[in-house]
């Protein structure tokens, strides 16, 4: 993710964004569904393979169209080859929480993931404490509600919590980490090609794993050929490219809190198209752990006033 201006756009301009933005939640809310259906025909190690393999060749095109393209920060003084171990080290990350969040969607829901996932909007400004960062009382005011939230969601009787929330969990630990880190990188890199390294790592080393452990035959990957599309193009892809030019104007925190309602589409895409039960108490859940991210966000909007 790019780091995105604290400049106040043109209304036809922030609009635009709006859109944008509200697009690739929407790609990424859905996504939960597409990765659920797609191991219904291979594992989860083949299906991030194909789709990250899917989405580093989709953003490939704008390489070569990349000098028309403007990215607010870009420092072209600093040579990119400087932070090409962090870019790998993206890759990782990506391998990693993708992993988690993949194996995870094998256990619990995609309602569940979606909003776990989205907890790393919590996570970054908490983290951000050890990197010597001061947070005001709304950004604890989100972390307490998310976290009743994610036990109104995840914790069954007994206090146990399902172990493919616990996966998805660690994946939001890691999604903090890459989050963290693209906020260093982006400003000196570009972010297209960003994209693409860390995609490629991740497809490469998801390919390693599926071969070593999943049996990879191409029947079944046919059979899952739109969820894969879906997760590669769409997700990977498109999205990812809806979210630079429309963090190119929009407000930080405007733009956080509309990329938080994935986890909102999550929800329904599960209850639309899976139907899975979506009970009082889990609204609940998903009520409080999206205020929470929303609150988190507020001293955004009190500090541009």
């Amino acid at each position: 993710m790019t780091q995105i201006s604290s400049e106040q756009p043109p209304t036809s301009s922030k609009t635009r964004s709006d859109i944008l933005l509200l697009l690739a939640a929407a790609i990424w809310g859905f996504a939960f569904v597409a990765q659920r259906v797609g191991m219904e025909y291979v594992g989860p190690f083949t299906f991030s393979a194909v789709r990250f393999s899917l989405g580093s060749l989709v953003l490939m095109p704008f390489l070569f169209f990349r000098k028309h393209l403007t990215f607010n920060r870009l420092n072209l003084s600093n040579p990119e080859r400087k932070n090409i171990w962090l870019q790998i080290n993206l890759g990782l990350l990506v391998f990693a929480g993708i992993s988690f969040q993949q194996y995870g969607l094998l256990y619990t829901t995609a309602g569940n993931a979606g909003f776990i996932t989205g907890l790393y909007v919590v996570f970054v400004p908490v983290a951000g404490l050890f990197l010597g960062q001061r947070n005001h009382i709304t950004i604890w005011t989100g972390v307490v509600l998310a976290l009743i939230g994610l036990y109104f969601l995840s914790v069954k009787e007994g206090f146990t919590i399902n172990f493919g929330d616990s996966l998805v969990f660690i994946c939001a630990l890691i999604w903090t980490a890459h989050v963290l880190i693209i906020g260093h990188v982006a400003p000196r890199t570009d972010p297209i090609r960003t994209a693409i390294i860390q995609f490629a790592i991740c497809s490469i080393l998801s390919w390693i794993v599926a071969i070593g452990l999943e049996e990879i035959r191409w029947r079944p990957i046919l059979d899952a050929v739109w969820p894969i599309l879906y997760g590669g193009v769409l997700s990977v892809g498109i999205g990812y490219t809806l979210q630079v030019f429309a963090q190119q104007k929009a407000h930080p925190a405007y733009a956080s809190i509309i990329l938080s309602l994935e986890s909102v589409f999550a929800v329904f895409g599960g209850w639309l198209l899976l139907g899975e039960a979506v009970t009082g108490k889990i609204l609940l859940g998903c009520c409080l752990m999206l205020g929470g991210m929303i609150v988190a966000q507020l001293k955004g909007f009190s500090a541009d006033k």
